[in-house]
């Protein structure tokens, strides 16, 4: 059984990457983005954000097979939920006019799969009732067929993901929620 479904959530992963030789004064700088950010999408209405990734590496780069160090890279991504899909592109620009220059990911999600899921695996059931009958129609059998074992085969789903493209319309689509189904019918 399979249910489409327009995603309610909207999963956007955002922030500032920045690099140089001063750990020190590349770090400030990017907390002062960060800030920045988050300040501009909560003047926006946006609460839900969250830390997802922060990391400092090394930077190297490899010239006549000699690596050469050339500085630091200072990466810190939010994570920002929001019930309001038509803002997602304004939630973008805001953050890039913020400071932001990393755009990681843009996800939707339903924030209530499992009502959705049980509809897609009672549908899964009912062809299997459907597919059951017909097959006893073919073979001539004219008792009803009874469910003896039914499995639920449905592995777990993850929510759509797209990559964020070069452009700020977002178009969220819909997800296709899916239940499968094992039975074993006697006649």
């Amino acid at each position: 059984g399979q249910i489409s479904v327009a995603p309610d959530t909207a999963i956007i992963r955002l922030g500032v990457q920045t690099t140089g030789e001063n750990l020190t004064q590349i770090q400030a700088d990017n907390a002062r983005k960060s800030q920045s950010i988050i300040q501009v999408l909560q003047r926006m209405g946006v609460s839900d954000i969250k830390t997802s990734q922060y990391s400092i590496d090394k930077v190297f780069d490899f010239v006549d097979g000699r690596q050469i160090d050339r500085g630091f890279s200072v990466r810190n991504i939010l994570e920002i939920r929001t019930n309001n899909l038509d803002a997602v592109g304004n939630i973008i620009d805001g953050a890039v006019n913020a400071g932001a220059n990393v755009v990681d990911l843009i996800s939707f999600d339903i924030t209530n799969r499992e009502y959705y899921y049980q509809q897609a695996l009672n549908m899964a059931i009912m062809n299997a009732i459907q597919k059951s009958k017909s097959i006893g129609m073919n073979l001539g059998i004219s008792s009803a067929p009874v469910p003896v074992n039914i499995v639920e085969n449905t592995a777990m789903t993850f929510p759509i993901q797209r990559e964020f493209a070069s452009t700020t319309p977002i178009m969220p689509g819909t997800i296709n929620i899916e239940a499968n189904v094992t039975v074993d019918f006697v006649y």
